[in-house]
């Protein structure tokens, strides 16, 4: 997945988040509004319902209850219920009176309608119960209501008793009508909260969009920052929080720019200097070199007090040598400035001659199957095999195991010893610069620069090289083992980089 896609991915994210925390105060906001709203509507409307109800109830009661006899009949109690229901009002009455002592009837402006199985017994209860009177309460019975259903309806029961022994009266109203408006008002007010959730979201979209273009501008310019371009630079607008932060990147950037360009002009100076150094040792060198050719062809017939010096001169002189021709190439990979000379080459003719001149071949078994040939540089493949081969004999002893197969579209090259292995710590260093494994190899007397060249070589193939140890049967170690692979066909790569040093990128040293 490409890092444009993954900018995209956390942005959406960003954004979806943004999204769900305005939906969700908005949704908050909306629901505890209209939950607010329909509470004091609903108040509002049952109580003004309720109040009109139980006034006017109360209002019958005093006008028409107060003038029935003590002692009513049944008519007489039917009657007054309905005149008590009758005109404008929408409730049922239902009164209910003593023919003697203990001998309740009741009369009803609707039996079928309203009975008095309707009345809580509560409500009854607080009817009938007689208060001692007061100056501050003259009434010895109040007037009580309450809510109560059937059949899904919400009702309105409401009571009350006329004093000195007259009729208790009961009013039962029905609450259907303010139901069907709280619903329609409940309905209203979820319309209203689903509009505000989907009005926050747009809200919300427009203003994620305005907070992560300027986002998406820092992430796109950090992107072309960490690819190299170091001019990047963004425009500051406006005073708030992302200008600080787009004028901090600015910084940010303009130091890392002067820091990589004064690294780059410190390393540019380091590498003319190994690179002067190196060419100006080269004259001395050769001189010296041919001095010692003299001295080694006369070794035999010096002092034998002087031998000994002579053979360190001779030996410390070719290693100044190798050193040098090291340094050298360590700065024409550096600059850049390495080239592939391709040639076909086989493969284990390549080999053979690498052991030969060197006078391995009595320390060195190969496997290797003639006819093996590929595209490659002879010299630089010459200098890895020396590099691998030798640090093998050199660490590892003879003898020196070399291999070569070839498995998809690649050449594999391992050479393996049968020394005391490579420490697990120096692993991770066996190609660094001037990294030497003496401290765990004492014999070890080379630069340190011999496999980090190698590795180079490789690289410039297209290819690479790994190091590891070989673990026998009985899971010791049993020597290391350093494995190179090369593309079968390196045409590829010394065409990419003949372009590049065409276009000025790359120049012959």
């Amino acid at each position: 997945m490409s890092k444009g896609i993954l900018t995209r991915l956390r942005l959406s994210s960003l954004r979806l988040r943004l999204v769900v925390v305005f939906a969700l105060v908005a949704l908050t906001a909306a629901v505890a509004a209209s939950g607010i709203a329909y509470w004091l509507n609903r108040e509002a409307v049952l109580t003004r319902t309720q109040d009109g109800a139980l006034n006017d109830f109360r209002q019958e009661m005093q006008n028409r209850a107060a003038t029935l006899p003590l002692r009513p009949t049944q008519d007489e109690l039917r009657r007054t219920a309905e005149q008590m229901a009758t005109g404008s009002r929408d409730y049922q009455v239902l009164l209910l009176g003593e023919r003697d002592a203990g001998k309740p009837i009741v009369g009803a402006s609707d039996p079928d309608d309203f009975t008095l199985a309707d009345v809580p017994r509560s409500l009854t209860e607080a009817v009938d119960t007689e208060r001692k009177v007061t100056e501050a309460d003259p009434y010895a019975y109040h007037l009580f209501w309450q809510r109560t259903e059937r059949n899904g309806t919400p009702y309105l029961v409401g009571g009350t008793r006329i004093s000195g022994g007259g009729p208790a009266g009961y009013m039962y109203k029905s609450l259907a009508a303010e139901k069907a408006d709280l619903n329609s008002l409940a309905w209203s007010l979820g319309i209203a909260t689903a509009l505000a959730v989907a009005g926050s979201v747009l809200l919300a979209q427009v203003a994620a969009t305005t907070v992560l273009r300027p986002v998406h501008r820092l992430g796109e310019a950090a992107r072309q920052l960490g690819e190299g371009k170091l001019d990047t630079r963004l425009r500051v607008t406006g005073a708030d929080e992302l200008a600080d932060l787009t004028r901090t990147f600015n910084g940010a950037a303009e130091s890392l720019q002067k820091k990589v360009a004064d690294m780059s002009a410190r390393e540019e100076s380091s590498r003319r200097f190994v690179a002067d150094m190196s060419h100006e040792l080269r004259t001395p060198l050769t001189a010296l070199t041919a001095v010692t050719e003299v001295l080694e062809d006369e070794q035999d017939s010096l002092d034998p007090m002087i031998a000994p010096a002579v053979a360190l001169v001779v030996s410390e002189t070719r290693r100044l040598n190798d050193l040098v021709e090291n340094l050298m190439e360590v700065t024409r990979f550096d600059a850049g400035t390495a080239r592939l000379v391709l040639d076909e080459v086989d493969i284990a003719d390549q080999i053979t001659a690498c052991i030969d001149a060197r006078a391995w071949l009595d320390a060195v078994d190969l496997d290797a199957e003639r006819g093996i040939v590929a595209p490659l540089d002879p010299r630089r493949l010459d200098v890895i095999l020396a590099n691998l081969i030798g640090n093998a004999l050199k660490h590892g002893g003879s003898p020196v195991r070399v291999s070569v197969r070839t498995e998809a579209e690649e050449l594999v090259i391992a050479v393996r010893d049968h020394g005391p292995g490579i420490p697990e710590e120096v692993l991770p260093h066996v190609f660094d610069r001037f990294y030497k494994a003496s401290a765990s190899r004492p014999r070890s007397e080379g630069s340190g620069l011999g496999l980090s060249i190698a590795m180079e070589n490789a690289l410039i193939h297209g290819g690479s090289i790994t190091a590891s140890n070989s673990v026998g049967e009985d899971g010791t170690v049993d020597g290391a083992v350093f494995v190179l692979r090369l593309p079968l066909d390196a045409s590829g790569i010394t065409r990419e980089v003949q372009t590049r040093s065409s276009q000025g990128e790359v120049e012959e040293a």
